[in-house]
């Protein structure tokens, strides 16, 4: 089968083809990658990962032996597959099956958890095959960010969440969500005072509190995750420098995005249009046509 691969510009995916067929890979960065594929028949023989793998079924039927038994993911549902879990994947049947899937370090969700449920404690046990509609949520959002930092630490969260109320355990819950304002007053600041992309270490030392701690009581008191918030003001200035005639690929850079590409792809994920566009809309609107 030939394979070709496309390069990864700003975070993106590189993707490999054959006939029928593809795979878009991402990472690995800091614990986390993403994969996403179209597949036929029984592509994979029995493996097993050092990971936590949390997918979402595209299309077709996805089957996979698990812990003895042949468990079957159907469009829009989730599946779960812990570490050091041997398991194979196919389609049932002869037909295709599409997924996306993250991959995450356990030291990640372990890390994530403490900040959720207060304490350090065992890895959660979700089932493999669930409805669970903020799991689907979480991988889906991951495909449409980035790998900047702040971006993973909301995936990372959003996914340790889900696990932990998913656990067939049960016994674990999540604490309640006190809020240290003039914590999250000083982090709200720096991201607003940043133009470049935030690490997840410079938040901890302005706020003083662990990564997924500060991202959780942001989201509570905020509404978004740090890392919506950073791109959201950035993006306020980019369409500022654009309104003044400034040029996409200068914008892009000044306002910490990798490249034009990437920086066009954000900007009509928030609002709906290229900053081609805009930047035109913005030109017509500060020179109207004479009538």
């Amino acid at each position: 089968m030939a394979i070709s691969v496309t390069d990864a510009h700003g975070g993106g995916l590189e993707r490999s083809w054959g006939l029928g067929e593809w795979v878009e890979t991402s990472g690995p960065v800091d614990g986390v990658e993403l994969f996403r594929a179209r597949l036929r028949g029984s592509p994979f023989s029995r493996h097993r990962h050092d990971v936590y793998a949390v997918g979402v079924t595209e299309a077709g039927v996805q089957a996979f032996e698990y812990r003895g038994t042949v468990e079957r993911s159907l469009p829009g549902q989730v599946f779960v597959l812990h570490p050091d879990e041997p398991h194979d994947g196919r389609a049932e049947g002869a037909g295709v099956f599409g997924y996306r899937q993250i991959y995450v370090a356990p030291a990640r969700i372990a890390d994530a958890l403490s900040a959720v449920t207060g304490r350090r404690t065992s890895l959660p046990f979700a089932a493999p095959v669930t409805d669970d509609p903020a799991l689907t949520h979480a991988v889906r959002a991951a495909f449409e960010g980035t790998t900047e930092p702040l971006a993973l630490d909301a995936v990372v969260l959003e996914l340790a969440e889900g696990l932990l109320r998913c656990s067939a355990a049960g016994r674990i819950r999540a604490l309640p969500c006190h809020l240290d304002l003039p914590a999250i007053e000083s982090g709200r600041e720096f991201l607003e005072s940043r133009l470049a992309v935030v690490r997840s270490s410079e938040l901890e030392a302005v706020t003083g509190l662990d990564r997924y701690e500060f991202a959780r009581q942001f989201r509570a008191l905020c509404g978004t995750s740090p890392y919506r918030y950073s791109v959201m003001r950035r993006l306020d200035v980019a369409r500022r420098r654009l309104r003044e005639g400034c040029a996409l690929a200068e914008t892009a850079l000044a306002t910490g995005f990798a490249d034009q590409a990437h920086f066009t792809r954000v900007f009509k994920a928030a609002w709906g249009m290229t900053p081609g566009r805009y930047a035109r809309i913005s030109g017509s609107a500060r020179h109207p046509r004479s009538l």
